[in-house]
């Protein structure tokens, strides 16, 4: 699990596309510093397994699904990428809960420079609408921000001098892609509400079966 803190800016180093995969190498020193093998890092918000790790550079394996739902698929050496470690159970939760799990891939519409900060438009997918409201969390990149506005299949954030110069958020251009995964709490919400429905109506059609004998 992740709170969407970003620790550090990390770069990738090589990319090697293989058979329905692709194995990244990234160097991250901070992230790195008291990793082992198996360790998960979130790159970009995308939960991922250390399989080797040399001179401050790690390394991961990318299936062709995660290539496929994820913004990861752009990645080039030379490309910046947001970087988290796994958090440890002893420690502070500084933004809300991050599986590492993207929900889908929004696009930048607009960034519009303010003196204290930036505001961010995104267009995220139609499905995942349902779950974002107004001064909810939702993880951009693997950044745990806050939705100040929300439109039809847009949303907007805010961001503050130090998420622009500590994140990658702070390079990001109008079109381009974003990882997005909205508030699982809203998910297992949903999932409940729907099953507690199905169940009252199984119970409803059972008896008015009864009702009919």
């Amino acid at each position: 699990m992740f709170t969407g803190i970003v620790e550090e800016r990390g770069e990738i180093v090589a990319r090697d596309d293989l058979d329905q995969a692709a194995r990244f190498s990234i160097r991250g020193p901070l992230v790195t510093s008291d990793a082992r093998h198996g360790d998960s890092i979130a790159v970009n918000g995308v939960c991922l397994t250390v399989v080797d790790i040399a001179d401050g550079v790690f390394t991961v394996d990318v299936m062709a699904e995660t290539l496929r739902r994820s913004s990861l698929s752009h990645l080039l050496p030379g490309s910046m990428v947001n970087l988290e470690r796994a958090m440890p159970a002893n420690g502070r939760f500084g933004g809300h809960v991050v599986q590492g799990h993207v929900d889908g891939v929004g696009e930048i519409e607009f960034i519009t420079p303010a003196e204290h900060w930036t505001v961010v438009r995104i267009k995220v997918p139609a499905q995942l609408s349902r779950y974002i409201v107004e001064k909810g969390s939702i993880t951009i990149d693997g950044t745990s921000l806050t939705v100040s506005a929300v439109g039809p299949e847009c949303i907007e954030v805010s961001l503050i001098p130090t998420t622009l110069a500590e994140t990658i958020l702070g390079l990001a251009q109008t079109g381009d892609p974003v990882n997005l995964e909205v508030d699982v709490i809203a998910k297992y919400v949903e999932r409940l509400t729907q099953a507690d429905r199905a169940e009252t109506g199984t119970r409803a059609a059972q008896k008015a079966s009864d009702d009919d004998e």
